[in-house]
């Protein structure tokens, strides 16, 4: 018998035209019992989306027909309900008719009701009230729980499950996995899987493929493979959840190794499949293998008919660092979403070209019907951070008060970002108190702030705070607390640090923590100890730990020690241009031009192309910006920008200022030290502001490189001078300049 046991073109009549007067003589004449039909009748009515039409055939039942609604009337009703307020009426109409506590099946249906609605203190008292529950009541409940993201009681219920001694079926197991990922358990996801293996569950195809799949997401790549290897047979979902989880797992040449298996065995990749093997190449760094996936995607045609995988090739390119390939991509797609347009937003900022990232930002507006999303304030919101346009970024800020995402975790720890790197630490605290910190994330960027604005001491307090209130940390927040210990100078507190993660919260180090050691010790003037700390490090140092120590060199002119940490870093990372300015400069600090020739020569050599230094300043909601030396495209306001300069020579002098020309690392005449000297890119845009604002007003400057100490001791004068407060962020930390004073104490 059909589901419904009337006529499909009597049943097609009264569902278009409403009409159930003539219900009861076709109840009558029907050969199958009349409640059977009129039960068959609502379940159609639920299914085609008439629920008006079903609750008028309950009515006529209820009312005037001699039938009385059974235990199989309500549930494709309370199923098809369009609101809370609607399953409630008819949970409510079912316990008067007697039907709810017999019956497993209206119990059933009102738990899954309440549970897509989000009620789940409802569904939990219907649940708890069902005097019979059988395995799809709890699996019914248990889903309920994971689609509400209610991980912890989802678990829960599943261990009372087994307590009960139900006998759950892959159904259940298949729904408590992914919370185990959600949790970060690993030891919840191995008890599950020797769950599975004593039911007998683990012959079940799409069991293994849960149980693949949360391991790839817990990290446990060896357990995954086990499954994998087990299994009897593998369908497409298998050969994705391995790849995806090796992929995830920064193991990306076992995700293309893999890949080549699935093609070997006659898969067919889909979308999914490519998706992870376009990250597993690009982390490879492997741009023919990246060219093979684009084309791959145009012959199949997704790249015209399927955005997912337009979005990955965009992210493939971006992550290989060719964003005109990205742009080109983005661009030929006929069809973008919302999640293209971070994916190229969030591409330029991983290659740190946020104007770029700004104005594809700008480019999204424009278009209709493209709302920003969490993740576009978590990629545009750093871009604006790195310029240092405040302006902009509090219209973004405003934005996400109108979208209620300036609540979400991610987001507004972004925020707190944007205000503490653009000088506004009060304002970042201000929203770090409002914010829900039960999280890493917003407790490691206001210690980080703390720390690059040089209050050490308020950083350590805000970890002591962090601890009290239960937040275990991790490898980012000793990363920030080294580093605010750094930027002071508490060598014993950041030795303490370095110790505890290991003792206490059993973190193991990684190069970013001795390279925040090394930086910290050689700051402080303690270089033989942090070469030594080097030569004793259980992992091989890579170039951000020789380049803090380089660093170190060059601020205590240790020339002997410099070159061995450049030997290193010309090996490490022998295109990063950087480090052969240090090694320079630190030669032209000593007057040893012959080494400052032969630095340049080898830079020449190999085609390296040093960074300019630029510093900009943002006035009437406009950035400027200012380039040190000789410029080709000089300001409009050149010539005033000059004249104010020299007035502030002037004025500097008679307070006693004199023009310290180490920092001129050119073997050049002194008058022309000076010059150069006084048009830093800083000082370029100092003199901008304070032609372009109202006196005394505070001046933010952003510079790209770290202030020369020439420049540091200028700036104290000009903040005296002018009455003004001058903060300026270069590459490593805030200076707030006032009075005369800098907040570093010219320690930096």
């Amino acid at each position: 018998m059909r589901t419904s046991a009337l006529p499909r073109g009597v049943e097609a009549v009264l569902v278009t035209s409403g009409q159930l007067r003539h219900l009861d003589p076709l109840l009558l004449h029907a050969r199958a019992p009349p409640l059977l039909l009129a039960n068959a009748l609502i379940s159609a009515f639920s299914r085609a989306s008439f629920p008006i039409l079903a609750s008028q055939l309950l009515r006529h039942l209820l009312s005037s027909s001699p039938l009385r609604p059974d235990a199989f009337t309500f549930p494709p009703l309370i199923r098809a309900a369009r609101c809370p307020s609607s399953a409630a009426q008819l949970h409510s109409c079912a316990i008067r008719l007697g039907l709810v506590r017999p019956s497993v099946f209206v119990s059933g249906a009102i738990v899954h009701a309440y549970l897509r609605f989000g009620r789940v203190p409802d569904a939990y008292r219907a649940f708890d009230e069902m005097p019979h529950r059988d395995v799809a009541a709890w699996n019914a409940m248990l889903s309920g729980l994971c689609r509400n993201a209610r991980a912890d009681e989802a678990v829960g219920l599943f261990g009372r499950m087994v307590r009960d001694g139900v006998a759950c079926d892959s159904v259940t197991v298949s729904s408590v996995l992914p919370m185990c990922a959600l949790l970060g358990d690993r030891a919840l996801a191995a008890a599950v899987h020797r769950y599975v293996v004593k039911r007998g569950l683990d012959d079940e195809l799409f069991v293994c493929n849960a149980m693949i799949d949360v391991y790839g997401k817990l990290g446990m790549l060896e357990e995954a493979r086990k499954v994998f290897d087990g299994m009897a047979s593998w369908d497409l979902v298998t050969w994705n959840s391995i790849i995806s989880g090796y992929e995830q797992g920064g193991q990306v040449a076992s995700a293309v190794e893999i890949f080549r298996g699935m093609r070997d065995s006659g898969v067919s990749p889909d979308v999914l499949t490519l998706v992870s093997l376009a990250s597993a190449i690009a982390q490879c760094g492997d741009s023919l293998g990246g060219k093979s996936v684009h084309c791959y995607v145009i012959r199949r045609g997704w790249d015209v008919g399927d955005v997912i995988a337009g979005n990955a090739i965009v992210d493939m390119y971006a992550k290989q660092s060719n964003t005109e390939a990205a742009q080109r991509m983005f661009d030929s797609m006929p069809v973008r979403d919302v999640v293209s347009w971070n994916t190229l937003i969030t591409g330029y900022m991983q290659n740190g070209l946020a104007s770029e990232a700004i104005h594809a930002y700008s480019n999204m507006q424009t278009h209709e019907g493209v709302k920003p999303i969490q993740g576009t304030f978590v990629s545009v919101l750093p871009a604006y951070t790195h310029l240092g346009a405040l302006q902009q970024g509090t219209r973004m800020h405003a934005l996400s008060i109108k979208t209620g995402l300036n609540l979400d975790l991610y987001v507004g720890t972004c925020l707190i970002d944007l205000y503490a790197k653009c000088g506004k630490l009060d304002e970042a605290m201000l929203l770090f108190q409002q914010m829900h910190r039960r999280s890493t994330g917003p407790w490691n960027a206001i210690i980080s702030c703390l720390g690059v604005h040089g209050h050490g001491s308020k950083a350590l307090s805000v970890f002591s705070q962090m601890q009290q209130e239960g937040i275990n940390p991790d490898h980012v927040t000793f990363v920030s607390l080294l580093a605010a210990c750094s930027h002071v100078g508490l060598v014993d507190q950041g030795r303490n640090f370095f110790n505890m993660m290991q003792a206490t919260y059993g973190i193991m180090p990684i190069t970013r923590h001795y390279a925040c050691m090394v930086d910290m010790l050689g700051r402080a003037g303690q270089l033989d100890e942090a070469f030594e700390f080097i030569q004793n490090m259980p992992i091989k140092p890579d170039s951000a730990v020789w380049g803090a120590l380089l660093g170190a060199c060059r601020i205590h002119g240790n020339v002997e020690m410099g070159k061995v940490a450049s030997q290193h870093l010309f090996e490490l990372d022998p295109e990063n241009v950087g480090y052969y300015v240090l090694m320079s400069n630190m030669y032209a600090k000593v007057g040893k031009w012959d080494g400052v020739d032969e630095v340049r020569s080898s830079v020449r050599s190999q085609n390296l192309q040093k960074t300019p230094g630029w510093s900009s300043i943002e006035v009437k909601r406009s950035m400027n910006v200012f380039y040190s030396g000789n410029q080709m495209d000089l300001h409009p306001q050149h010539e005033k920008i000059q004249k104010e300069l020299c007035e502030l020579l002037a004025k500097m002098r008679s307070l006693g200022y004199v023009p310290d020309c180490s920092f001129v690392l050119q073997d050049v005449e002194e008058d022309e030290k000076q010059q150069i000297l006084n048009n830093h890119s800083e000082r370029l845009a100092i003199a901008f502001g304070i032609i372009n604002t109202p006196p005394r007003t505070p001046l933010h400057i952003y510079k790209n490189l770290r202030v020369c100490g020439d420049c540091h001791n200028a700036t104290k004068y000009i903040s005296k001078i002018t009455e003004r407060e001058i903060i300026v962020r270069d590459s490593n930390r805030f200076h707030h300049f006032k009075d005369g004073y800098c907040s570093c104490g010219d320690f930096w």
